[in-house]
């Protein structure tokens, strides 16, 4: 296949970001495997953590923002007995403090975040205030207020407790921040705390266990088998029901148009709102849309119109 691709890849690629590369990083070197600019991400990884990050390369970009608002889960060790100011191993200490709490007690305080829970966003992320980034304020030894956000904690496990170290498995909701949880966590328990790693091992359905090393990435593009690592968009929504267009109405998608549920060969009507697979005749993957029965007619969520 070479460095360059003679067509634009459209997909999802599940990478293993490996630690100190942010997730920018990631994106550049992807560009750099597929030559192609096309190319994001869906989620940031701070460099200190490892583990999945989808990457949607072509008409999957337009995945970026649905695969953000994914359940994530993480691996996390906490380091009991530390405060810093960027609530990791990486930033300045703040505070040392001596660690007497229990086994008991550290299961008990861990397990009661699981729920809804207001967090503060930490100043050491990407959140802007007032037009500025959150870390570029700290960076410059300012700290404004942040207003709590709801999350939610779906899972949380601990996998081994060595004091002051805590390792544990967290699922959660988006823009849930992991080292602010190891911080509450440690405040909670009255001796402060650290996050000392992290790894993504789940971002919905894309897991750790399938996920792919920019080597061997490279490696598989050097072969022509790059394809192989590449998931199709329509994959993401293999839940949902599937519709094609009859050949005489395929017109009506290629301007995003509405149709009717006569238009297409299962002649079907689902519940309103729910999101539906349309393709063409040929089998090529169109877009996903709803039915609405007031317009008594399939209405376009989002679509993945391919070029010719």
């Amino acid at each position: 296949m070479g460095t360059s691709q003679k067509r634009t890849m459209d997909g999802i690629l599940n990478v293993y970001k490996e630690k100190g590369f942010t997730s920018h990083d990631v994106v550049a070197k992807m560009r750099g495997i597929c030559g192609q600019r096309k190319i994001g991400h869906t989620g940031t990884l701070d460099p200190i953590a490892t583990g999945v990050l989808p990457v949607c390369l072509g008409n999957g970009t337009k995945l970026c923002d649905m695969l953000a608002d994914r359940d994530k889960e993480y691996v996390a060790e906490l380091l009991l007995g530390v405060e810093t100011d960027t609530q990791d191993r990486t930033g300045n200490v703040l505070r040392e403090c001596r660690v007497s709490v229990e086994e008991e007690e550290v299961q008990r305080t861990v397990l009661s975040f699981v729920g809804d829970y207001q967090q503060i966003p930490p100043m050491y992320s990407a959140l802007k205030v007032h037009g500025k980034k959150l870390y570029e304020l700290a960076r410059a030894g300012k700290e404004v207020e942040r207003s709590p956000r709801p999350v939610t904690i779906h899972e949380l496990e601990i996998l081994e407790c060595v004091l002051p170290v805590i390792r544990f498995r967290v699922v959660c909701s988006k823009g849930t921040y992991i080292r602010t949880l190891c911080a509450d966590i440690g405040e909670k328990l009255g001796c402060g705390g650290t996050m000392k790693s992290l790894m993504r091992t789940r971002v919905g359905e894309f897991r750790l266990e399938e996920a792919h090393r920019l080597e061997e990435i490279q490696q598989l593009r050097d072969e022509g088998r790059l394809m192989e690592a590449v998931r199709p968009v329509d994959s993401v929504f293999e839940g949902c029901p599937v519709l094609h267009v009859l050949p005489d109405f395929c017109r009506l998608l290629d301007n995003g148009n509405a149709f009717d549920a006569g238009q297409t060969a299962e002649k079907v009507f689902y519940e309103p709102g729910k999101w539906v697979r349309v393709y063409r005749a040929d089998q090529r993957f169109v877009g996903v849309y709803a039915w609405e029965p007031e317009r008594k007619r399939y209405q376009p969520v989002k679509m993945f119109l391919e070029k010719e």
